[in-house]
């Protein structure tokens, strides 16, 4: 039996490794030769930059940087660190790259959607999706609520809003406009050529449009059009979800003011069609909002990618379907 005894190979000597964030400091102020340019860069103040250097001196014993006013050089001590230090930030970068990589394949990308975009854009374009990607399982979780990514484990959202999310990446996804809709056999008895036409139709409304401040309303759109004073646009069936509010007109029960976005299924398989051509640009739009590190895991990267292209296909599709719209409600309308 073999007794020679191995001795523990000592640790490597990290205890006098300063902070990482003083590390970032000088290699942001090296790069810029301004504490301000590098405090924008790291989203801090030029007095954290400005500490943190000074705590990377301390714990170094050399001056790293001369401070000449507004100005700063940095000093031979500092010239003399700064490709050790850049080489191993690129390293740490690269090594968790290389970690990240390792996601769990058999895990379900959990996606959370506003419960009307769900429903009308995303769920009849899931079928290509797994198509494209038949080893990528999605779970969509139906929210309107902003995500933590922290512990109700929400990979990437797509969010309708103004495109400010704190801490969180967001891509815009597409941009918003609303138009009224209606069903092909509603106008057959009640033509609309033009908005003093509405008077004579149920106006369905979407209680979203109160929240999110982001779209005309039935009276904002009416008073828009001329119509305020003879037709106030208040009375009709409330709904909670635009989507439903788009349903109801699809079924004939009156007119609506729809989203682009989620009336495109319906316009193009010809159960609503657009009342007029001009549409109303709306405040919000609709973004891909996470945490930075999800968007560079590959699956992730394959849906958000599906998803723009999804997205420019569907821009395409709302410029032909409401010219198609705007044409078959004319040609129903009585010479």
């Amino acid at each position: 039996m073999d007794s020679t005894y191995l001795a523990p190979q000592s640790p490597p000597n990290w205890r006098r490794l300063p902070s990482l964030t003083t590390l970032r400091a000088l290699e942001a102020v090296s790069r810029h030769q301004s504490l301000s340019r590098a405090a924008d860069e790291l989203c801090v103040t030029p007095a954290a930059v400005n500490h943190q250097i000074r705590q990377l001196e301390d714990h170094l014993g050399v001056p790293l940087l001369r401070r000449i006013g507004r100005n700063v050089v940095v000093t031979e001590a500092g010239e003399a660190c700064l490709p050790g230090v850049r080489e191993a930030l690129d390293r740490l970068v690269a090594a968790l790259a290389a970690a990240e990589s390792f996601e769990d394949k058999d895990h379900a990308i959990t996606v959370s959607v506003p419960s009307s975009f769900a429903s009308k854009w995303l769920l009849p374009r899931l079928g290509r999706f797994q198509q494209a990607h038949p080893g990528i399982d999605l779970r969509i979780i139906a929210s309107s609520l902003l995500s933590n990514f922290q512990n109700d484990g929400v990979d990437i959202a797509i969010r309708y809003g103004p495109g400010r999310y704190p801490d969180l990446t967001a891509e815009l996804l597409m941009s918003e406009t609303m138009f009224p809709v209606a069903s092909p056999a509603l106008l057959k008895n009640k033509p609309v050529k033009t908005p003093t036409d509405l008077r004579d139709h149920v106006l369905l409304h979407s209680d979203s449009l109160l929240r999110d401040h982001a779209g005309p309303t039935w009276p904002m759109w009416l008073r828009a059009a001329g119509e305020g004073d003879a037709n106030p646009g208040l009375r009709g069936p409330r709904f909670t979800l635009s989507a439903l509010a788009i349903e109801a007109a699809a079924q004939g029960e009156g007119i609506a003011l729809a989203k682009s976005a989620l009336a495109e299924n319906d316009l193009r398989t010809g159960r609503l069609v657009r009342l007029f051509d001009q549409a109303t640009p709306t405040e919000f739009a609709y973004y891909i909002v996470g945490p930075a590190r999800n968007f560079r895991r590959p699956r992730i990267k394959m849906l958000i990618d599906w998803l723009h292209a999804e997205a420019d296909a569907s821009r395409q599709s709302s410029v032909a379907t409401g010219r198609e719209g705007s044409a078959l409600q004319a040609d129903q309308d009585p010479g």
